[in-house]
């Protein structure tokens, strides 16, 4: 019951906050749905960049809705004490940080699915054969991204800044992952980011593959829970 509270908590701060909730949900939304219309309708081979394209545009939903998301709410949180108010009830920092970490992402992976139903209705993509394997990946890539992103916030020295500590994590999930056009890399790089979990994901969803990304993100979510464990602050740094 603790767990669920502070999992519905998560979910009713994260639609309630107006300015995060159009940055986090708004613009990923309209990227992932408009840039497969765009080229459904520049390209000549229209429905078949566009099913390229919107596995791309999921990097940035993971990087923004999952990532961003919850290094900003936890940052403002902590500062503003939240955090280490619920600490002092009965909860424990397992439940605080699981309800808020699995609100998160289960809020990434309803974004997601919305998209990929507005994108397959209205850019003509056909749904790859394999739906079930596709959905688990993608709600295993929101958990873990999420989780990341509690673990990146030891890193925000303040919640003024949290937003744009995570802009290099949004543009590198972006580039690896090929949301934002052929952009050449050296060669030596591209290894290092098809290991993103950003990247595994999407690669997954263009080939229906999972086991490399199952174990790729299990990697990530082991090195998560151990950053969490380790260095996450439930105090601001002046404390």
């Amino acid at each position: 019951m603790s767990l669920a509270a502070t999992y519905r908590l998560g979910a009713r701060l994260f639609w309630r906050d107006k300015p995060m909730l159009f940055a986090s949900v708004v613009t990923p939304v309209g990227l992932s749905i408009g840039m497969p219309l765009l080229m459904r309708h520049v390209r000549a081979d229209g429905p078949a960049a566009a099913a390229e394209m919107f596995p791309a545009t999921l990097a940035i939903v993971l990087a923004i809705t999952a990532f961003m998301n919850i290094t900003v709410a936890l940052t403002g949180r902590r500062d503003q004490l939240v955090l280490k108010r619920l600490r002092a009830t009965e909860l424990t920092d397992g439940q605080i940080l699981a309800g808020q970490i699995s609100s998160n992402a289960t809020q990434t992976f309803l974004v997601i699915v919305a998209c990929a139903v507005a994108v397959f209705l209205a850019a003509g993509v056909a749904p790859p054969p394999n739906v079930l394997v596709v959905a688990l990946v993608v709600a295993a890539g929101s958990a873990v991204m999420a989780l990341l992103g509690a673990a990146y916030t030891a890193a925000v020295p303040r919640a003024e800044l949290a937003a744009a500590y995570t802009m290099p994590v949004f543009l590198v999930a972006g580039v690896s992952a090929g949301a934002m056009g052929p952009i050449p890399l050296p060669s030596w790089l591209r290894p290092a980011l098809d290991l993103l979990p950003t990247s595994v994901v999407v690669d997954a969803v263009r080939t229906g593959e999972p086991l490399r990304a199952a174990l790729v993100l299990a990697g990530w979510a082991v090195a998560g829970l151990v950053a969490l464990r380790l260095w996450f602050r439930w105090e601001p740094r002046r404390s």
